[in-house]
């Protein structure tokens, strides 16, 4: 239901009334906001909220939507960072349903000031359900869990300031400008630091993976290819930059470690025996390293190939527990995604004699198939830490590569 003016108004006063004990400059900040003539936040907040406040959309980033909505939105940060931003709320505590903690009314101002939380919701040290929406539609909008609850994640993403996330939303208005309006009826897009794929096709979002991208030290790169062909049950051969890597310091920790991996060294002649190379040296990166099809595979049942300088593909993977994780920044620069066959089931929706049964029999039954997609896919590895895709929420993302400037919003543990 849609707020009058004069009911906003009102609510402010009680607002006002209610948050005594609160520091000046944050009451101030709300207030401002209360009674400025732009179109206000909290107008749209129940309209937003009985919808699910719109954070997930079919919309895709990349669209001629998204530069309207960031633009807004970079009008409304610009205003609340000259207004002085929002207050850092404690991160000592576990906040959380049902908790009553003078911390609970910084956690309310906060969300106020971003437009998570009703100013109608008045202050109070009670984490009650108006609260506990407001947290969990936040969360939503940070990719993390919302489960209601501030713990690290939630408090690092609260405490970043509000001018910090202007310059984000400024970066990446420039990113998508270069982008938007340049993409196929149909294709994939990789957002790294969202770690995130959206496949699209006449402008929606038909499918959403959870992706597994690069560390920090072996990042994931940004670049624009074609899906050209998709290989079922394949061998994985190991870069050498991964032979060095990690290879040969296992062999030197678990001399069985090859064996136990279905890892085989092929050389000019034919394979060779680890127990004639010296470990303790790196001769053996001058071999190749290649990894037999099956469960245990780095690629498990598929793998999506497409042309790049940088030797990356798309790919399943055994460990599946890694799409649970907050930070998914785990890979050599390969891009891991779950429910992969979903997405291979639609990659090859237009090639002859190749519907989802004849894919699942495959796995079942082959090894190293090479399947050529007809009409190639355009494939996109983006690097987009904010946008907007519906009026009034804003999406924000660590700044996981450094690229947006701020160390205040980068992370130190995926490397």
């Amino acid at each position: 239901m849609k707020t009058s003016r004069r009911t906003f108004l009102t609510g402010a006063s009680a607002l006002a009334a209610a948050a005594v004990s609160q520091s000046a400059h944050a009451q101030n900040v709300i207030d401002s906001i209360l009674n400025s003539n732009r179109r206000g936040w909290g107008d749209q907040f129940d309209a937003q909220v009985s919808d699910g406040g719109q954070v997930a959309t079919t919309r895709p980033i990349f669209s001629p939507d998204t530069l309207v909505y960031l633009q807004d939105a970079i009008v409304r940060y610009q205003d609340i960072a000259a207004r002085g931003g929002w207050p850092m709320v404690p991160d000592q505590k576990k906040l959380q349903l049902g908790v009553v903690d003078p911390d609970v009314d910084v956690l309310r101002q906060r969300l106020m000031i971003s437009g998570d939380l009703s100013e109608r919701a008045g202050m109070s040290p009670a984490f009650d359900s108006y609260v506990d929406a407001a947290l969990k539609r936040f969360q939503n909008r940070h990719g993390i869990p919302a489960d209601g609850v501030t713990g690290p994640y939630t408090y690092r993403s609260l405490n970043a300031s509000a001018q910090v996330r202007l310059g984000q939303l400024e970066r990446n208005l420039g990113r998508l400008s270069e982008k938007v309006g340049t993409t196929a009826n149909r294709y994939v897009m990789v957002n790294i630091p969202a770690a995130e794929i959206e496949a699209v096709e006449n402008g929606r979002v038909v499918s959403r993976h959870v992706a597994v991208v690069g560390k920090i030290d072996r990042q994931t790169p940004i670049l624009d290819s074609n899906i050209h062909q998709i290989i079922v049950n394949p061998y994985w051969n190991a870069p050498e930059s991964i032979v060095r890597r990690d290879i040969i310091p296992l062999m030197r920790q678990n001399p069985n470690y090859l064996a136990e991996n279905g890892i085989r060294i092929l050389g000019p002649n034919g394979e060779v025996d680890p127990l004639t190379i010296n470990w303790q040296t790196e001769e053996a990166a001058k071999l190749r390293f290649r990894q037999d099809p099956g469960r245990i595979n780095a690629m498990a049942s598929v793998k999506i190939d497409f042309h790049n300088p940088h030797a990356v593909y798309m790919h399943d993977t055994p460990q599946q527990s890694l799409f649970a994780n907050q930070e998914r920044f785990h890979s050599s620069g390969c891009v891991r995604v779950q429910n992969v066959r979903d997405l291979v089931t639609w990659i090859l929706r237009e090639t002859p004699g190749w519907d989802r049964n004849r894919f699942e029999q495959t796995i079942i039954n082959d090894a190293d198939v090479a399947v050529a997609v007809t009409n190639p896919v355009p494939v996109h590895f983006s690097y987009v830490s904010a946008w907007s895709t519906s009026d009034g929420v804003v999406q924000f993302r660590d700044d996981i590569y450094a690229l947006d400037g701020s160390s205040e919003l980068q992370i130190s543990t995926a490397t």
